[in-house]
């Protein structure tokens, strides 16, 4: 940590209670719940029936700028120090790393489990699924997720816990939420805490940002189901490819996709904590705040 910064002292008691990092976390998350409820209930009464279009496209396709909307001018301004993590003027360069990295990782992949006979391509897909590709689980699930583990859970819990502690919690919670998903287990759970939660909570610490985790996130659904035709957390896709994943479950992943076989869960794992070292050597990594004397990394101030 090069530079310190000092929690203001001089507002009243009010505001440093709804500033406190656990109050401003808590805030956020029930405006965001808030939000996404609303929505969706508008996009299910009140937007007539649209062929081609699910309700999981309606609602995704309003949440996300809804949900930016309110990160921008509400979210951000919680808590102390005040921070956007939309905010970054390297935002077209990390987000671009980020789809290329998601993409590379996953393709690696599926690169291993082909070698190893598993994934098989039989022929070729279809267009017909893109649409949906694109608005749910590429920008829907990127932008949404992203926002609440990273920029509103990991962020408080760093503050007050410090980066190892935000970094458990969240990566588990990722994988908990995943349990709803079709032929979910705790296998698939693990996998995506250990693959996906290391990962992007590694590429939120080495930038500040939530670019570099949003275009991981993006690329590693979209190539995964719409190009490579493989489950994405569960979810049968239609792909552009047709392919079939046959063998050992641990290399599979027990019907739920490749992010649930031992082969993802390496090589994405592997990717997150070369990301973490680069955050950590960058004097990213923020102590407890038990521990410190107010100090975060300047990139946070």
């Amino acid at each position: 940590m090069n530079e310190a910064h000092a929690i203001r002292t001089d507002k009243p008691l009010w505001r440093k209670i709804v500033d406190y990092p656990l109050v401003a976390m808590v805030i956020a998350t029930a405006l965001y719940i808030l939000v996404i409820s609303l929505i969706g209930g508008v996009a299910l009464a009140l937007i007539p029936p649209i062929a081609g279009v699910s309700n999981e496209m309606k609602v995704y396709a309003l949440s996300v700028p809804a949900l930016i909307a309110l990160y921008w001018f509400v979210i951000a301004k919680l808590g102390d120090p005040k921070r956007n993590d939309f905010k970054d003027p390297k935002w077209a360069k990390h987000l671009l790393l980020g789809l290329v990295g998601g993409t590379v990782i996953f393709s690696v992949a599926v690169a291993i489990a082909g070698a190893l006979g598993i994934y098989k391509i039989v022929g070729f897909g279809t267009f017909n699924g893109l649409l949906a590709a694109i608005i749910v689980p590429t920008i829907g699930a990127a932008v949404t997720e992203e926002m609440l583990f990273r920029g509103i859970l990991f962020r408080w819990i760093e503050q007050f816990g410090g980066s190892w502690l935000a970094l458990l919690v969240t990566s588990a919670l990722f994988g908990a939420a995943h349990l709803q998903n079709p032929n979910a287990s705790w296998i698939a759970a693990v996998g995506i805490a250990l693959e996906a939660g290391v990962m992007l909570g590694a590429a939120y610490m080495l930038t500040r940002s939530l670019w570099l985790p949003m275009g991981i996130h993006a690329a590693w659904n979209f190539t995964q189901g719409e190009v490579y035709d493989i489950p994405v957390s569960g979810t049968k896709v239609d792909g552009m490819l047709d392919a079939r994943l046959a063998g050992d479950p641990l290399l599979t992943g027990f019907g739920f996709g490749l992010e649930a076989s031992i082969i993802a869960i390496v090589v994405a794992t592997a990717f997150g904590i070369w990301l973490l070292v680069r955050a950590i050597r960058r004097g990213e990594l923020v102590q407890p705040s038990w521990s410190r004397k107010d100090q975060l990394s300047p990139r946070m101030v």
